[in-house]
């Protein structure tokens, strides 16, 4: 098809959108200058010049879709534009316009520098056309990767609230937000009149603007609708949720304009009972525990408790999800009275510093000894793997003389190679499991001897390392959390009742007690030392 065929002439169409995959694009203006230019050169008679401010990377632009009945009602057989993502980035759209071309109601599309006829250019413009649509895919999902990451390195990815600002002078390691010099103790302030308990949002939004001066960025007055989203923020007390409504909270690295306590008090005072909870994996004990009665698993909440005074107090309550028996009577228990009975557990098996250097020493003679029996047991394997070695090759040497069938020799082979894999899995397993049985001794004594401490001043994973430790079967019936040792915690127990009984019967009188005195007595004990 050739251009003078046309007889109905052109629509110029430009296109440009504010978003970041179109920020080099040339602006509608210059587009329309460059285009009627082209029109000039190539002789081409523009009907309609149409121009729209809208993506195209989904359908329902008003604009293209009227050229696009247009140009079926034949007001126009050809379309200029600057190029083909102008018309789209979206298949359903890129479609169109192929089809459009293939039935000749377009009978030539005409960009800056390439010409589309319906019989000559429907392959390259159909590849170019997806190429605009895979373009701006990968945006999409490289844009989402980046603001992840973001937000996991604790960055808050989007534009900031009030009293905050990007930092402009971003280094590497450096705050990625910042506080905003004119606005953040203003916005403190606000913060504060609220927490008198005499103030609305409305009051404290009228005090800001009027008395303060309090101003957007973009200079406008602090409205009512956004002292509601402000007060309500926990961005401001430090956490945010990424993305939004995904239950995802992200404790940020942004400096906090109010702590926790202020944050739920103000939520509190708006009477938000179902404020924001930012936090998840904030429970040590949740998903460890089982209901006794019912077999649902225990989960964790936390209750606000609102004195008069105006104190706040925080309860965590640990109850039965009633998942498998919603009739189900077990009672919320308190998270104080399981780290209670948790620390009795473990004083059970708590042993003094004296005990695990002495029984240290014994360990490494005992490992001493086993290293001579391993030596021997070492010898005899390496005898058996030679064996195996060299029957394989004399099976081999009597299959070359003929000695044995085929069928012979295979089942020997398969048997001796076998047998050879097994010497050399033991051979590799001895120094193995003697070296893990000594640490893994010495990881017990070590963790009987701190885990009240650890568990005491331990952080939430401390905790929870602590309680899984205890193993699997751990049920709380009654408020009670049945613990079932096992066995190599259970022997601990076994030694720290020997132990604590030595420490009574030779500190009547609380004196201290002589290191040799004590590792004598233990060599005695039938229970330690036996």
């Amino acid at each position: 098809m050739n251009k003078e065929n046309i007889t109905n002439g052109y629509f110029l169409y430009a296109r440009k959108s504010s978003e970041s995959d179109d920020r080099q694009i040339v602006s509608i203006d210059s587009q329309i200058n460059e285009l009627k230019r082209v029109a000039e050169r190539f002789n081409l008679r523009i009907v309609d010049i149409l121009s729209e401010a809208k993506s195209a990377k989904s359908p329902g632009r008003p604009v293209f879709d009227e050229m696009v009945e247009r140009l079926k009602r034949g007001v126009a057989q050809g379309v200029i534009c600057w190029k083909l993502d102008r018309l789209s980035r979206n298949p359903i759209d890129s479609g169109m316009v192929s089809w459009l071309l293939q039935e000749g109601i377009v009978q030539h599309i005409r960009t800056y520098d390439r010409d589309y006829y319906p019989g000559d250019n429907v392959l390259m413009m159909g590849l170019e056309l997806s190429q605009a649509n895979q373009f701006i895919r990968d945006l999409s999902q490289n844009t989402q990767r980046g603001l992840r990451a973001k937000a996991e390195r604790g960055w808050y990815p989007g534009c900031v609230t009030i009293g905050y600002l990007h930092n402009p002078m971003k280094q590497k390691s450096d705050q990625e937000i910042v506080k905003d010099p004119d606005r953040f103790d203003l916005v403190r302030k606000m913060f504060d009149l609220m927490l008198t308990g005499t103030y609305t949002p409305p009051m404290v939004a009228k005090t800001s603007s009027r008395d303060w001066g309090l101003r957007s960025q973009r200079g406008g007055a602090v409205s009512r609708s956004n002292i509601y989203r402000i007060l309500t923020d926990p961005f401001y007390a430090g956490t945010f949720e990424f993305p939004k409504g995904s239950g995802n909270w992200i404790e940020g690295k942004h400096e906090p304009m109010i702590n926790r306590d202020e944050y739920d008090r103000i939520q509190i005072l708006l009477k938000k009972k179902g404020h924001p909870r930012f936090k998840k994996h904030q429970f040590p004990y949740s998903g460890l525990m089982f209901c006794a009665s019912c077999g649902a698993m225990i989960t964790a909440e936390e209750k606000t408790k609102v004195q008069k005074n105006g104190n706040i107090h925080h309860y965590v309550y640990y109850r039965c999800t009633r998942r498998k028996d919603p009739n189900c009577k077990e009672k919320p228990v308190r998270e104080e009275i399981i780290d209670k009975q948790i620390s009795d557990v473990l004083n059970r098996i708590t042993i003094p510093s004296e005990f695990v250097e002495w029984a240290l020493i014994q360990l490494r003679r005992e490992n001493e000894l086993e290293m001579v029996s391993k030596d021997k047991i070492r010898g005899n394997l390496q005898k058996q793997y030679n064996n195996c070695v060299q029957k394989i090759k004399g099976l081999i040497d009597m299959r070359a003389s003929s000695e044995i069938t085929e069928e012979e020799f295979r089942g020997q082979k398969i048997y001796l190679s076998n047998e050879k894999e097994r010497v050399q899995l033991l051979l590799n397993d001895l120094d193995q499991r003697i070296d893990n049985w000594f640490n893994n001794v010495e990881k017990l004594l070590g963790f009987s001897q701190m885990a009240v401490s650890r568990f005491q001043s331990g952080a939430l994973q401390e905790k929870r390392d602590i309680l899984s430790s205890f193993g699997s079967n751990l049920m709380i019936k009654d408020r009670k959390l049945s613990i079932s040792l096992s066995k190599p915690l259970m022997s601990m127990e076994v030694a720290a009742k020997e132990v604590s009984k030595i420490y009574q019967r030779l500190e009547p009188l609380g004196m201290p007690i002589n290191k040799s005195v004590l590792e004598e007595n233990f060599d005695k004990s039938p229970i330690l030392g036996g």
